[in-house]
């Protein structure tokens, strides 16, 4: 199996949807040898901030001498970017390798299961990561969950620290309508007699079940601290919160070996990490910045860094929304910084039409120049053309977007 085939096989499992559940990842494992169980673990969960956290606390750890996976989602080009071993994504050869492995287990599963009751593509990737990271040697593997924790196929692991990077109202769908009721089902990750970060800036409802959870686990809270005392690499004030949760994460670990943090070693993740998507300036003449902002909180986090950064330059915005987002929320949040805005789409059915992206700018009361571009890379163009060499362009609103402008031109699409 190639890279190419491992892409086409998970993109076919993508037609059977999502199923929440653990009984079916666990008979996977199980074909596989129980690999989880073979190296120990940070569990990642939240709203907004998993991806980011996690690369930072495995830099962290691998900088510590050990041997670090990480376990990421979503990805932008590949699938293959979502399985890294010590800072490094895997390779092609690697990640198809564990695919085939994974789908080889999973057609036993699926042999005793019933039609609507097979392996899905989340656990076959998770399943897939698990077994690479124990075949790899890893001592240790930061993992983000899906979506929520309870159910999320991650949490099969018994990980010895979870961290809780905050806390907002999406997939209410699945995972309860209110911060409390999602807050519970990420907190389902934390296991007995372990470790619990929590971010300064967690909702009080999320905070005050964190507490609870942590008594009733038996588990140590810890609360991570505002600012993470190095100089990041990575751009924006809510970086430097996920590296401040990255570095409390870290050093829980390591006291679990009975070692201590080594700033010198966190001062160098901190000066090489950068996370792909996020605050992410690809050009100059102008500035030209990607961010997959998705969320109002998202949107909150983005617009807290951009003054910063903008300094009073012209920026325009492209935006592209998927039909499911709180999309007047996060209007009302970036609109304010802008100059002038270019609706576009990204490549996926769930995208808001462009058109009714600008009729929300104009019922908004956006005071700037709006237009709609349809396809995203003419988008950026545009932008960058309305910024002006001095300016600043950035896309935002999905990690579709920002996956349809940084893979190259004429590639096809590998599904989110």
């Amino acid at each position: 199996m190639e890279l190419r085939d491992a892409e086409r096989l998970l993109l076919s499992l993508e037609l059977f949807g999502m199923r929440f559940g653990l009984d079916r990842m666990r008979r996977l494992l199980t074909a596989l040898g129980s690999p989880q169980e073979q190296f120990g673990a940070v569990h990642v969960v939240g709203t907004n901030g998993k991806s980011s956290t996690v690369r930072m606390t495995a830099a962290i750890l691998h900088r510590h001498g050990l041997r670090t996976g990480a376990y990421l989602s979503p990805h932008l080009v590949t699938f293959a970017e979502r399985v890294r071993v010590d800072d490094e994504d895997v390779t092609g050869a690697e990640f198809a390798a564990a695919i085939q492995r994974a789908a080889t287990a999973a057609d036993k599963v699926n042999r005793t299961a019933a039609p609507d009751d097979h392996v899905t593509q989340f656990e076959l990737l998770t399943a897939a990561a698990f077994d690479h990271f124990a075949r790899a040697g890893c001592d240790v593997a930061v993992v983000e969950a899906g979506l929520g924790g309870r159910y999320d196929a991650t949490n099969v692991l018994q990980s010895q620290v979870a961290v809780l990077t905050n806390v907002g109202l999406e997939h209410t769908r699945w995972l309860g309508p209110t911060i409390s009721a999602i807050a519970t089902e990420k907190l389902d990750v934390v296991e007995p007699d372990s470790t619990l970060v929590i971010g300064r800036e967690l909702h009080p409802d999320a905070r005050a079940l964190a507490e609870a959870t942590a008594r009733e686990r038996g588990a140590t809270l810890v609360e991570a601290t505002d600012d993470p005392g190095v100089e990041i690499l990575a751009r924006g004030a809510f970086q430097r919160l996920n590296f401040a949760e990255a570095t409390a994460a870290a050093r829980a670990y390591l006291a679990t070996l009975g070692r201590d943090l080594d700033d010198a070693a966190v001062r160098a993740a901190a000066a090489s990490t950068l996370v792909p998507g996020r605050f992410e300036v690809v050009a100059q003449r102008p500035d030209t910045v990607l961010d997959g902002a998705h969320n109002p909180g998202g949107l909150e986090a983005l617009a807290e860094a951009l003054p910063e950064f903008v300094g009073g330059r012209r920026l325009v915005a492209v935006l592209a929304v998927l039909d499911d987002k709180d999309t007047a929320g996060m209007l009302r949040t970036i609109l304010p910084h802008c100059d002038a805005v270019v609706t576009t789409r990204a490549q996926t059915p769930r995208a808001l039409p462009p058109a009714t992206l600008a009729s929300l700018c104009d019922q908004l009361g956006f005071a700037g120049e709006v237009e709609i571009v349809g396809e995203g890379r003419a988008a950026l163009a545009r932008a960058r053309d309305l910024a002006g060499p001095d300016g600043v362009a950035l896309a935002t609103g999905s990690i579709y977007l920002i996956a349809d402008l940084l893979r190259p031109a004429g590639a096809a699409r590998s599904t989110l």
